[in-house]
């Protein structure tokens, strides 16, 4: 297995690539969808399905320009299945004035934690509401990684500012569904550089004391 970040769109976010041999899933595909399918085709792979971490506006911008040209459905967490087809709720019609975003249903919807297979894939899913209510994480065992969408960063955390943010329940995701993991795990936040787990329980200063 294999994995390639893909940053998209004027706010950079972190798309990835998760592969096993040709089959591919796409995590958070957010703009430049023409870009992220030139990438695609010239890897030779076959993408399986796209998943949403949440669904604010800036990771979910190219899902219908992708969904549509490889036929593949669309996962996300079902407690955000309205948002997005409501730019209220995503976010674009704060900031981004003029360009609502709306996307089709998705196809399926996360109800549970756990292993799920999709496609060729096993993946982890973890609810790690806090940043949206939500958000997911998807942990790869064998590629030691777990995307973590907008819930933790490099020395940071998502915000919670927005609809449906709460900061409590943010430290308790982070802490009780991602430090739990082994601490050399890649986290592969939605924006930003790479990280480990095990940094982030040393250094993160959102994270200490509490």
């Amino acid at each position: 297995m294999k994995w390639q970040p893909i940053p998209l769109g004027p706010l950079q976010t972190n798309c990835y690539i998760i592969s096993k041999g040709k089959s591919c899933l796409i995590i958070d595909p957010g703009e430049e969808g023409n870009k992220l399918i030139q990438v695609i085709n010239n890897s030779k792979l076959k993408p399986q399905a796209i998943l949403l971490t949440h669904a604010h506006f800036d990771h979910i911008g190219a899902v219908d320009t992708v969904r549509d040209h490889f036929s593949i459905p669309v996962y996300i967490h079902k407690k955000e299945a309205n948002w997005l087809l409501d730019p209220d709720l995503n976010g674009s019609n704060y900031f981004m004035i003029g360009s609502s975003i709306t996307v089709k249903k998705a196809d399926y919807f996360f109800e549970r934690e756990g292993k799920m297979t999709i496609g060729d894939f096993e993946v982890g899913i973890f609810e790690t509401p806090g940043h949206t209510p939500g958000s997911v994480s998807f942990y790869f065992e064998p590629l030691q990684l777990v995307a973590t969408g907008d819930a933790l960063f490099k020395s940071g955390i998502g915000r919670t500012d927005l609809p449906g943010g709460n900061e409590q329940q943010l430290l308790q995701s982070i802490h009780k569904k991602l430090l739990t993991l082994p601490e050399e795990t890649l986290a592969l936040p939605g924006h930003g550089p790479i990280t480990t787990i095990g940094d982030e329980m040393n250094s993160n200063p959102f994270l200490n004391g509490f």
